[in-house]
């Protein structure tokens, strides 16, 4: 099985990398292929017999290889992406003294560039690329000496750069106007949650003093008052007893009809579990089945909002960590025991316990420690198995024969 741990959100997605960005990068990348098939039929075209056609094929195809096998570009620089630009740049600048009809690619090769390296040493590439790119129109040119040659490679530079670094610029303009606005919505969110519970405290404590406090100071009055007049009038400490009887019978009355409020809304009136957990859900970008194996018994109040609530805090991980698409809600009768699964395909992860792990949230109210609690509270034990990139599975297992 694998079964939910807590795991830190995700940041927002990046606005430079939505469907604009991608549809330039497809642009730009069926560009620089474009160009190197031309680049290279004009060498086959011109020179059929030239001893060079080996070595210009097969750098072709090498630098076709190492542009389509490279990293995703956009990420923060690595090793690993500066020694494939490298080896590109590297491979295409033999080609270019080679075949200066390959100096063509290098406005995509601009693009990849600053794409790939920080703003600085992008700028001085693409110098260097310019540089190149006017030596070779320069050995290409026949006759009189054509200042665009030299005037035109520069200017597509700048123009490229130029656009390119307003474009970053505005991305990083969206991308903190974005975590600018989810920092807002969660400030807010959690200011929500503390009127939320500060104006459920003041009405329980209202509740509490109007009831039971009042109740209990009556019952203490006519107690002590019984207990005065115990020998010398029985008759009316019989009364103030009785009338104390009375009070206590209402004031647990109260506390009743109190601990019922304070009830999953969920389980109102009696409703099964079953229903319950049918009708929970994870948000609009989680599709969540429920399953009810056996033959259901009715269960007590508490063992059933224990396992809702369970059941609603696990989803809220599925939620706002796992990244799932599905999560998949079995509910069991086996006997001697109701089993609770709560099961997702998200992203899963590795036991808190492993060297370098994160340990899971402590501190929020549907973590994995209250949870476990719930269950234990009912004799009962949560069992939690996840692998990471295979989803994560939760499990509560509750005797039937100790629910209160």
């Amino acid at each position: 099985m694998r079964k939910v741990w807590s795991t830190p959100p995700e940041r927002a997605a990046d606005p430079a990398e939505g469907p604009g960005r991608a549809a330039l990068a497809v642009v730009v990348h069926g560009a620089f292929f474009a160009l190197l098939g031309a680049s290279l039929a004009r060498f086959l075209l011109r020179h059929p017999a030239d001893p060079r056609t080996p070595w210009v094929i097969a750098l072709s195809i090498a630098v076709a290889l190492l542009y389509v096998l490279g990293p995703a570009v956009g990420a923060a620089p690595t090793p690993r992406r500066l020694g494939w630009l490298g080896l590109v740049i590297a491979s295409w600048v033999v080609l270019v003294l080679l075949a200066p009809s390959f100096a063509w690619c290098a406005v995509p090769l601009f693009y990849t560039a600053l794409r790939t390296l920080p703003p600085r040493a992008a700028v001085v590439l693409v110098a260097a690329l310019t540089a190149l790119v006017v030596a070779a129109q320069l050995k290409l040119a026949t006759g009189a000496f054509d200042p665009t040659l030299v005037l035109a490679p520069p200017a597509v530079a700048a123009l490229a750069t130029a656009v390119f670094v307003h474009m970053e610029r505005q991305a990083q303009r969206q991308r903190d106007l974005i975590d600018d606005l989810i920092r807002t919505r969660r400030e807010l969110a959690a200011t929500e949650r503390r009127e939320g519970t500060l104006a459920e405290r003041q009405r329980l404590s209202m509740e509490i003093h109007d009831t039971l406090a009042q109740n209990l100071s009556s019952q203490q009055m006519l107690l002590q008052a019984a207990d005065r007049t115990w020998d010398t009038d029985p008759d009316a400490a019989h009364r103030h007893v009785r009338t104390a009887c009375e009070i206590a019978a209402r004031g647990l009355a109260e506390a009743r009809r109190l601990v019922h409020d304070l009830a999953p809304s969920e389980l109102a009136g009696g409703a099964p579990l079953a229903d319950a957990l049918r009708a929970l859900d994870a948000g609009p970008d989680v599709t969540v089945r429920f399953h009810l194996e056996g033959t259901p018994v009715d269960l007590p109040e508490r063992t059933k909002s224990a396992l809702l609530r369970i059941a609603q805090g696990a989803l809220a991980n599925v939620r706002e960590h796992a990244g799932a698409r599905t999560a998949a809600l079995t509910l069991s009768f086996l006997g001697d025991q109701v089993v609770l699964d709560i099961a997702d395909d998200g992203r899963g992860m590795s036991p808190p316990e492993a060297p370098g792990t994160a340990a899971p949230d402590t501190t929020r109210g549907h973590g994995l420690p209250a949870m476990r609690a719930r269950a234990h509270q009912l004799g009962g034990t949560l069992a939690v198995e996840s692998t990471p990139g295979e989803g994560t599975v939760l499990s509560v297992s509750i005797p039937l024969e100790h629910t209160p």
